[in-house]
């Protein structure tokens, strides 16, 4: 995915509230503008920070490409903007940490871009831009600085055909690295629908599904604990990153309905589909065993951020 900066400060409220962002092709001038036609570079999938008001006041997730369309009606009241434009449609969401940059430019600084930043070097935003590209260092920093809700969110505002499009773009990446072997491209790409030795690793470790019990093994998935798309190469051929489950509880735990503690006590998302749930025989009161101590540790990360608790 890239990573990109808008500067909303006028528009703020009507392209959140609207789900996109929306800028004119031409300045007021009639002149080409960099930061107009990045409109017409962004991917589906690409990560946005919203900043107004000193502050990076939202995260959004990209979900078309850009395509002409006319100023919004909303936008009347803001002069010298011609009438023919670019939209891009973006899932947005307002933070609870809302960053304000100037107040961390001493960490920011060393990864500013040279060109086209949007923060000057005191820390102040860049008026004279509006979406702008962000180098992935520095996007990873603002990241950082907004925590944990980041993850939460990008997640949460991924819808899954979007998801899919970003996992296609890893997939090419890692068939592009020149700095791996064939034989490995091949069993990390293998892995991202659990087979190859990533599945072999896993059969070593796990026997049956945990909650159905089911042994034979080509009835079971073999599913990342950690996602593959957020894993890393070592992770996603890991056997410990995963278990072996029946396909309807797969679908459950990969939509984060349901989790495990490290006890082994089935957790059940406040979101799940009880009668569903019912239907297909799982209870709370389930205890699915002991984990080990390496697979306590992806299913930390899958209970923080896949789990929707």
């Amino acid at each position: 995915m890239n990573y990109w900066w808008v500067n909303q400060n006028q528009t703020y409220k009507l392209e959140v509230d609207g789900g996109y962002m929306w800028s004119p092709k031409v300045n007021k001038n009639g002149g080409m503008n960099p930061y107009y036609d990045n409109m017409t570079k962004v991917k589906i999938g690409d990560i946005l920070f919203s900043f107004s008001d000193t502050r990076i006041a939202a995260l959004g997730v990209i979900t078309s490409e850009g395509y002409s369309a006319s100023k919004p009606s909303d936008f009347d009241a803001i002069e010298n903007w011609g009438n023919e434009g670019w939209c891009v449609n973006v899932n947005y969401h307002e933070l609870n940490n809302q960053v304000r940059p100037k107040d961390s430019i001493s960490y920011l600084l060393p990864f500013l871009p040279e060109k086209y930043s949007p923060l000057q070097i005191n820390g102040n935003g860049n008026q004279n831009l509006y979406l702008t590209s962000l180098p992935e260092p520095f996007a990873k920093a603002l990241l950082d600085l907004i925590g944990e809700e980041a993850t939460i969110i990008i997640k949460g505002l991924m819808p899954q055909d979007v998801i899919e499009v970003e996992s296609d773009r890893i997939q090419d990446e890692i068939r592009q690295n020149n700095n791996l072997g064939s034989t490995e491209k091949q069993q990390i790409v293998k892995s991202r629908r659990g087979q190859g030795v990533y599945r072999t690793n896993l059969e070593r470790i796990e026997n049956s599904c945990r909650i159905t019990g089911v042994s034979a093994k080509e009835y079971l998935r073999a599913s990342h604990i950690k996602p593959w798309r957020d894993s890393s190469n070592h992770e996603r051929l890991d056997g410990y990153n995963g278990l072996l489950l029946a396909p309807h509880i797969d679908f459950l735990f990969d939509k984060g309905y349901i989790s495990f503690s490290d006890d082994g006590m089935l957790l059940i998302s406040e979101k799940a589909n009880k009668d569903v749930l019912s239907q297909w025989g799982i209870s709370s009161s389930v205890s699915v065993g002991d984990f080990y101590d390496k697979q306590k540790e992806y299913l930390a990360y899958h209970r923080r951020i896949v789990f929707q608790g």
